[in-house]
Order: structure tokens, then C-alpha cells, then sequence
């Protein structure tokens, strides 16, 4: 008995999915019986995705280290495991877990990359605080906290650019704006200050590093997601942010 094949909305689709019969390997069939182009830069955007998301656990860890203030979210966990005694990379998996609860009124539909931002960026955040030591003075603490918000930037831009779905806070983001009606930079700005503040009374650490994470990040991202931009099938590159606020990923 045939069964239907799955959507092709969902990005793991072309590994999880054969088509039998007469279908060329190079597509795969949606639901409406078309034949559907397989993208000849899998393997690339599979590799992207993951080195991003390492590489992101990373650069929070040395901002971590660095000393002088994190990311908001971080501040939110940093405090979290101040209060709790679990590692900050296991709050953020569970904090991670938590927010991909809320995509459910939210009809959001995780993909890959949603799943794998939860563990991945957590596990390397321990990771890279094992074997990463403290830093002292600010001779040391200024160039690790720049090289750590750069690090940022790209890890950003690796793994959006591969396109197997947001992380689960951007999820939350856009999902809120879709229900309310309000502007991205509103809904953004209103979770990461609540998320802030809330970090902060715990006991996290935000400082000069916060205010250079929030004025360099936006334009970081943005010049890496052009870099790491990859083509769709059969297209140019994949205009994943564009000039104009309103039609880009990462609002300027």
C-alpha cells in the first residue's frame, strides 16, 4: 500500500525521504504529485548549520570568560545558574526547550536547525568553558570580548544562512509578531529587555560586553549572512538579508 510522501517544507525532508518509481534523484515529489528540485548544496548547509551553532556555543562561552558583560539571554541563564547550581549550558538547552513549548499556540513549525540550536549550542557553551580559563585584566578581557562577539556574528550568519529553520527564541520572536501584529524591533526589543532585566536581579553579568553585544551584532549578522549566503536550487544566492528592514532576518 503507497503512502503519501511527506511535505516539503520540512528541511531534513531530502535525507529522510527516497521517492521510488520513476523519479529522478535530483528531486523529490511534494503532495501535489510535482517534482520538486533536490538542492545540490545539502551537504554544505548541513555542515554550516552545525559549525554555527558550535561555534556560537563558543563564542558565548568566551564572552563568558571575557568578563565584561553577556548577550541578554545569557545574562538570563548566567543568572539562572547562579541561583540553580546547573551549568549555564544545560539552562540554556532547558530554557531552549521551554521557549519551543511556547511555538505551540504560536503555530510555529520547528525545523532542523530549531531541535538541534537547543542541544548543540548548550553542549558546546559547556565545552568550551572547560577548557577555557578565566581571564584577568583588561589588556585580556577587551580583545577576547571583541573576537568573541565577531565569533558571534559569523556563527550567526553560518547558521541561518544554511536555512533549516530559526533557533527557538527567534521562533518565539517572529511567531509573537505574527499574532500581535507588532513590529519585529518592538517584539524583540520587549522580550530581550524583559530577558535582561529578568537576568540581571538573578544575579547575571551584564555590563560594557551587553552594550557591544546590542550595537554590533545587528550589523555583524547582517554582513555575514550575504558571506555565508547559500544558493537554492537552480538560483543565484539566497537573498537572506536585504537592505531594507522589513525584508531582512535580523532587523538593522
Amino acid at each position: 500500500m503507497e503512502t503519501s510522501p511527506p511535505s516539503p517544507n520540512w528541511p531534513w525532508l531530502p535525507i529522510l525521504y527516497r521517492p521510488q518509481g520513476g523519479t529522478s534523484r535530483s528531486t523529490i515529489t511534494n503532495r501535489g504529485g510535482q517534482s520538486v528540485p533536490r538542492s545540490p548544496y545539502l551537504f554544505r548547509r548541513v555542515v554550516q548549520l552545525y559549525a554555527g551553532l558550535v561555534l556560537y556555543g563558543a563564542s558565548c562561552a568566551l564572552m563568558l570568560r571575557a568578563g565584561l558583560g553577556l548577550d541578554p539571554w545569557d545574562v538570563f541563564h548566567q543568572g539562572l545558574s547562579e541561583r540553580t547550581g546547573i551549568s549555564i549550558g544545560m539552562l540554556s538547552i532547558i530554557v531552549g526547550a521551554l521557549v519551543l513549548l511556547l511555538w505551540w499556540p504560536l503555530r510555529q513549525r520547528p525545523g532542523l536547525g530549531t531541535v538541534s540550536n537547543v542541544v548543540v549550542l548548550g553542549l558546546a557553551l559547556d565545552g568550551t568553558l572547560l577548557v577555557m580559563p578565566q581571564v584577568h585584566g583588561l589588556a585580556a578581557q577587551i580583545p577576547l570580548l571583541l573576537c568573541a562577539v565577531v565569533l558571534n556574528g559569523a556563527a550567526t550568519g553560518l547558521y541561518i544562512s544554511a536555512r533549516f529553520g530559526p533557533g527557538p527564541r527567534d521562533g518565539l520572536m517572529t511567531g509573537l509578531h505574527r499574532r500581535t501584529g507588532r513590529s519585529i524591533r518592538l517584539v524583540r526589543t520587549t522580550i530581550e529587555v524583559t530577558v535582561l532585566g529578568t537576568g540581571v536581579l538573578l544575579g547575571g553579568t551584564a555590563g560594557a560586553g551587553t552594550v557591544v553585544y546590542a550595537l554590533a551584532i545587528g550589523p555583524l549578522a547582517q554582513f555575514f549572512l550575504r558571506f555565508f549566503s547559500i544558493p537554492a536550487s537552480g538560483e543565484g544566492p539566497v537573498r537572506v538579508a536585504a537592505s531594507q528592514p522589513e525584508r531582512a532576518i535580523l532587523p538593522q
